[in-house]
């Protein structure tokens, strides 16, 4: 789908889904004709449109469309962007801060496009190392810069509410191309979003 500047996505809901939710619901032993639930198939079928709504976007054609070219070579860094997703293995969310710079090679992109990269793979069923790669390979394979890194640092609720029930861990992915490879390079950037701004 190419990429339009207002934020779409389909809210038509089946009775199809609505009735798989329902069913769901009857099955964890509660009661879907209650009245705080009559609406909850129909709403979870919206919410999980909307969390998956990555799956409709072309991440490549965002890109595109804000591409300029300059002559700035130095690091560009866009640092604790907010994300939100769902694990794959138990449909339950994982949310955290992505950390991504680029050193651009004869064109920059306009800066509000890299969280909405972000938001296009975050917003598809996922695991945070596919997540860092793909938002890793789109910079480098759209925009051609000289070096990519992304740095993704999340909470996983499939760990904090289930299984380990660990409520404080953070997983830390990373992903370098290119003059990020280089450990000079790739430690300004670490140094870069490590600190905090006075």
């Amino acid at each position: 789908m190419p990429y339009n500047k207002f934020e779409e996505y389909n809210i038509n809901i089946t009775d199809d889904t609505k009735n798989r939710f329902k069913d769901i619901i009857k099955d964890i032993g509660e009661d879907v004709e209650r009245e705080g639930l009559l609406k909850t198939p129909e709403r979870a079928s919206k919410a999980m449109k909307f969390l998956t709504q990555g799956y409709h976007q072309d991440a490549a054609e965002i890109l595109k469309s804000a591409m300029f070219k300059e002559s700035y070579n130095e690091m560009v860094v866009v640092k604790d962007i907010e994300l939100y997703s769902l694990c794959e293995h138990h449909m339950l969310p994982f949310f955290g801060k992505a950390h991504i710079a680029y050193i651009p090679n004869g064109q920059i992109v306009g800066l509000s496009k890299i969280p909405r990269i972000v938001d296009v793979f975050a917003r598809r069923l996922q695991v945070q190392e596919r997540l860092t790669e793909q938002i890793l390979d789109c910079i480098n394979d759209t925009l051609k810069p000289q070096g990519v890194a992304v740095v993704i640092e999340a909470s996983h609720m499939c760990m904090m509410m289930r299984g380990v029930q660990k409520q404080n861990s953070v997983t830390t992915t990373s992903g370098f191309r290119g003059q990020f490879e280089k450990n000079e390079t790739r430690n300004e950037f670490l140094k870069l979003i490590s600190e905090k701004l006075s």
